[in-house]
């Protein structure tokens, strides 16, 4: 990758410069005042990656340096850095991009079972409506789609929305109605059906 090369890149001309900074490797015993180094990677209680801080000559030599977690502050290095880091960046924006890919395929595929749960759970159920009657089995008020909808939500605690109910016309009077559903595509109908339904039964009052 090229994240890869670079990197390997910037750690080749770390150690050459390594070994002709007099910073490093002179006076060794004396106190020296701090080098300015260039962090590679973020480091707790001293800085992010990218920026430039200050330590000790000998922090540096033996830890910082031999494990490229900084390099001098020199022109050459803040470039191959700035450099680097676009090669990173770009690298995670991919991965996030799959990542939003799989997180939507996911959520996508929860809904999905959501609305099987709840189809099979209407397709099962027998809702029950009780109303007052004018003459015979005639119902002294019609009951409309939005009433059913009402009572679904109420029964069996499932929202539907009128849409997805197919009622050309109101329920005039006492009986069992098979109502289909109009639900998603996506969603299997039921072994040996041709679609979704809602059984729906009005009692007298």
């Amino acid at each position: 990758m090229a994240s890869a090369r670079a990197a390997l890149l910037l750690r080749r001309q770390c150690l050459g410069a390594a070994a002709a900074n007099p910073y490093l490797f002179s006076g060794h015993g004396l106190r020296y005042r701090k080098l300015e180094v260039i962090l590679t990677t973020t480091i707790d209680k001293l800085g992010k990656a990218g920026e430039v801080v200050k330590v000790a000559p000998g922090h540096f030599r033996n830890h910082l340096m031999p494990k490229m977690l900084a390099v001098p502050n020199m022109d050459k290095f803040a470039i191959l850095i700035r450099e680097q880091r676009k090669l990173y960046q770009r690298e995670e924006e991919v991965v996030k991009e799959v990542t939003k890919e799989d997180d939507a395929a996911r959520l996508l595929e929860e809904r999905l079972k959501q609305y099987q749960t709840a189809a099979k759970r209407l397709d099962n159920a027998l809702l029950v409506l009780r109303r007052f009657i004018s003459t015979g089995n005639e119902l002294r008020t019609p009951i409309t789609k939005d009433e059913i909808v009402s009572e679904v939500a109420r029964q069996l605690n499932i929202n539907i929305h009128p849409d997805n109910l197919h009622l050309p016309s109101p329920l005039t009077s006492l009986g069992e109605f098979e109502l289909p559903l109009r639900l998603p595509q996506d969603i299997p109908r039921p072994e040996g059906k041709l679609q979704w339904t809602l059984n729906v039964k009005i009692r007298r009052k």
